[in-house]
């Protein structure tokens, strides 16, 4: 059976194929498959990493396409019932109904075209069967004259990046607010509970717990606000630019008008680039927000470290959620700081790799913004996830005030709380007279040589998180 521009042929006893055609021939495509040649060529060439496109990235580049449909049917370029078809195609897909059909590997070549046409030709294919016409049959819509009209990969790809980062750091954003309200909550609970401060994993000056989990809250609170500032970063896009940023090929009206149909698509403050050139060469926006996001993923390692360490010591007391060893009865490891840790190193990881293509463009493009890609976008879901398993977490764990108090009582470093009082000299005179003193604490040795009425009072909760001393009380 003919069809304009397409030949369907049966091949084995189940399976139908249609003929497609581009620049180096023909090749067959299973019927019934929404993407077309330039798809399936990309998945013969680029059998690299395992992983396709993105989805978010792929319903991102969705929505800029809705939007060139829109603008380039005001402008006239496109017939109203075309630009209706793909608009509901924009919608089906947008809504989860292809996603099986974004199978180009993520780090396919060729500057994220292999991408471009992959989401082009599965637009074309939906809307060719909304006109009630078979797959293939671009004679009657065609994905590159009339789904990629007046656009290039290089505006529309790095449009779609930015519009999927920005919606993905969003999630990010929240899910640092959440956490770091988890550790403010811890900070409250343990505000009384004092214990020792340690510096080079040493016992150092005695503190509160609490002013552990303040810290560990304000880091992240700082992360907070940096992903929050992405969206500035992000929200300028090259779309208009076409090829290098002249604009080739498109109508200026065109050029002008679809950044207002994709900001009101997108409901996100996205501006067109003053120099387009600058913006379609120059991806160094990318490499400022894969800094930010490194920023939390080490953040995250640190607290997590820290907290196993806690854990470790008896201060807190993590929640069992798995058993630890398959050899040794009742081990408990502290499994979700570890799980947390190795996404941070991961997500450092890819900041880095995404870092270091942005400096490997040439000239007037980036050829690598589909690693870019992989590697921002990849980043951002690893630490959403660490986030949200790390909550709960956190929620759980538990203070033991018990050994709190009795690495305390033991520390030789409690007598650096009374280095304003007594001087420096006879805190160390202090130090070696206890260590020829036998079974006694250090709290109760200094009872008996300072008062238990001044040590109560210099230990106390209250006073070792007042920020310094008020007045000086040397003797």
């Amino acid at each position: 059976m003919d069809h304009v521009g397409t030949r369907f042929i049966a091949s084995g006893e189940n399976m139908e194929y249609r003929t497609e055609h581009d620049l180096l021939g023909e090749k067959q495509i299973p019927v019934n498959a929404y993407w077309g040649i330039h798809t399936a060529r990309s998945v013969e060439n680029f059998p690299l990493s395992g992983k396709p496109v993105d989805l978010c990235l792929a319903k991102s580049l969705t929505l800029v396409k809705k939007a060139c449909a829109q603008a380039n049917a005001e402008t006239g370029g496109l017939s109203e019932g075309k630009c209706r078809v793909i608009e509901s195609a924009c919608d089906e897909i947008m809504a989860g109904k292809f996603d099986s059909s974004f199978v180009v590997d993520s780090l396919a070549g060729g500057a994220g075209t292999s991408v471009n046409m992959n989401v082009n030709e599965v637009i074309a294919n939906r809307a060719l069967e909304l006109l009630g016409k078979l797959k293939g049959e671009y004679s009657f819509l065609h994905p590159i004259e009339d789904v990629n009209m007046h656009q290039s990969t290089n505006d529309v790809f790095p449009t779609g990046l930015r519009i999927a980062a920005i919606n993905k750091i969003k999630t990010l954003s929240a899910a640092i607010a959440a956490l770091q309200g988890a550790f403010q909550q811890k900070e409250k609970e343990f505000n009384a509970v004092v214990t020792i401060g340690r510096s080079e994993l040493q016992e150092a000056v005695p503190f509160v717990l609490g002013g552990q989990f303040g810290a560990f809250a304000q880091g992240l609170e700082r992360d907070r606000w940096r992903t929050f500032k992405c969206e500035e970063r992000l929200r300028v896009v090259n779309i208009g630019a076409t090829v290098i940023g002249t604009g080739l090929g498109a109508p200026r009206d065109y050029i002008f008008l679809v950044i207002e149909k994709l900001r009101a698509l997108t409901g996100l403050g996205l501006s067109r680039g003053e120099n387009l050139l600058d913006a379609t060469a120059n991806q160094d926006a990318l490499c400022e927000v894969a800094g930010i996001l490194k920023a939390h993923a080490q953040n995250l390692a640190k607290i997590a470290n820290d907290l196993r360490l806690l854990d470790a010591l008896g201060d807190i007391e993590l929640k069992a959620i798995q058993a630890g060893s398959s050899l040794v009865p009742g081990k408990v490891n502290p499994v979700i700081c570890e799980a947390v840790i190795q996404a941070a190193i991961v997500a450092s990881s890819e900041c880095d790799v995404a870092a270091d293509c942005v400096g490997r463009g040439t000239l007037q493009i980036n050829e690598f913004m589909p690693v870019i890609a992989k590697s921002l976008l990849g980043a951002i879901d690893l630490l959403i996830n660490a986030d949200k398993i790390f909550l709960p977490c956190v929620a759980d764990i538990k203070a033991d005030p018990d050994i709190c108090a009795q690495h305390v009582e033991k520390s030789l470093g409690i007598i650096s709380a009374f280095v304003h009082i007594i001087g420096y000299d006879k805190a160390t005179a202090l130090i070696v007279e206890f260590k020829g003193v036998k079974n006694k604490s250090v709290r109760d040795f200094l009872c008996d040589k300072l008062g238990k009425e001044l040590v109560d009072k210099t230990l106390s909760a209250e006073n070792l998180m007042g920020l310094g001393y008020k007045n000086d009380y040397r003797t």
